[in-house]
């Protein structure tokens, strides 16, 4: 005997629930920070591996370092530079020469330049850093003769080139004190 069919009755949709107005929580106090307060963010620290802690643990026995050699050993690491016994590119390649390490480059102000200051000025290191044509004025500055010179300007304890030196000169300049 077959069991006849029933109707199901539909199911009735259930009614939305109302939404929930959105509040700001209340501004909590900024708690105060000091040494003894202050912690990692959550998740951006973890425990070390516990290496050689048996074969359960996915890193026992070697400790995953291998077989043997020489990176297996407690202080096997060899030094920077080593390329495995061959020779090393350090020793390959020819030495001549030195370079000084306390070389100071003079900056360099073109005589072009000097329009920005007014007839004759005259024309130190602190002028030149205060008319924003040199970074620093307590380290060497040279004058080029790049360009041409229209006024006169007394030029004193600043490196004048020889092109600078006649074109200064010729307008009516003087320099003192200055270094070829």
């Amino acid at each position: 005997m077959a069991k006849a069919k029933t109707k199901s009755k539909p199911k009735a949709r259930r009614a939305a629930k109302p939404a929930k107005p959105r509040t700001k929580k209340p501004a909590e106090s900024t708690p105060v920070v000091t040494l003894s307060t202050l912690r990692p963010p959550r998740g951006s620290t973890h425990k070390p591996t516990r290496v050689g802690r048996g074969p359960g643990s996915g890193i026992g026995k070697t400790s995953g370092r291998g077989q043997k050699g020489m990176k297996a050993r407690a202080g096997g690491s060899t030094r920077p530079g080593f390329e495995g016994g061959q020779m090393p590119l350090i020793r390959r390649i020819p030495k001549r020469g030195f370079t000084n390490p306390f070389k100071q480059d003079a900056q360099v102000v073109n005589v072009r330049h000097l329009g920005l200051l007014a007839e004759g000025a005259e024309i130190t290191p602190q002028t030149l850093f205060g008319a924003g044509l040199v970074r620093r004025p307590d380290t060497p500055i040279k004058l080029l003769g790049m360009g041409e010179v229209k006024r006169r300007f007394v030029v004193k304890g600043v490196g004048v080139s020889g092109s600078a030196r006649t074109k200064i000169e010729a307008a009516g300049g003087t320099i003192e004190g200055g270094t070829a």
